[in-house]
């Protein structure tokens, strides 16, 4: 595959960058996979919300219902009750219920499993079927779940990544995703995901970002452009 200049200006730039936070906050290793129908359910709850309120909207849909299959059951008014904590709770409450129900119609069990055995293009295709599941959510349950390739972007990825110049700095997070999948390698997509999103918070913040204090700002777009 022939890359354009800009590319290729990238790819090096995400090495260095990859390399930088790493040396800052340490190599992250993937110790073990969580199942795919709790990331998915998780990531949903997560939509909107802060890490806080998304968690205990997952712990308290899963102490009233120890098992997909009460959640199934359960009706969707009272789901919602139970995951209120998390916001948007009647959207989110639909969407878990459709996906559960598309499973039990389709698959016959409570399980995205057999998503492990897909090629990743397909198995990103049957997620995005899914009702209220976009290109984050997707990349969260093929990476955090399936061990495929796949770099979500959330919100500090997002800022970090257009701020200094690892894509454009009016790039939908979607096209975020598509570019740091181009220029990243793919054993290196856990460890630099998990690390742009520990330096957003830690340094690259939204407001007041602390970037006398940053490791990376030398090749910062963000950082150059308010030197001026």
């Amino acid at each position: 595959m022939r890359r354009s200049s800009v590319e290729t200006k990238r790819m090096k730039r995400a090495s260095l960058v990859n390399s930088r936070l790493t040396s800052e906050y340490g190599r992250k290793v993937q110790e073990y996979a969580y199942d795919p129908l709790d990331t998915l359910i998780e990531t949903i709850l997560s939509q909107n919300t802060s890490d806080v309120n998304s968690a205990r909207a997952f712990e308290s849909l899963r102490f009233r219902y120890p098992r997909w299959s009460d959640v199934l059951a359960a009706d969707q008014a009272e789901i919602a009750e139970t995951i209120r904590s998390g916001g948007l709770a009647e959207i989110k409450a639909d969407r878990i219920k459709s996906v559960l129900s598309l499973l039990s119609r389709q698959r016959g069990d409570l399980s995205l499993d057999f998503l492990g055995e897909m090629e990743l293009r397909d198995a990103e295709r049957w997620l995005t079927s899914l009702h209220g599941v976009g290109p984050k959510t997707v990349a969260i349950v093929l990476l955090f779940s399936l061990g495929k390739p796949a770099f979500p972007v959330d919100t500090h990825v997002f800022r970090v990544s257009r701020r200094i110049g690892l894509a454009g700095q009016k790039s939908s997070k979607e096209a975020v995703q598509r570019e740091l999948e181009r220029i990243v390698r793919p054993e290196e997509y856990y460890n630099l995901h998990v690390n742009l999103i520990e330096h957003g918070r830690r340094k690259c913040k939204a407001r007041a970002p602390r970037c006398g204090e940053c490791a990376i700002s030398d090749m910062c777009d963000f950082f150059s452009q308010s030197e001026k």
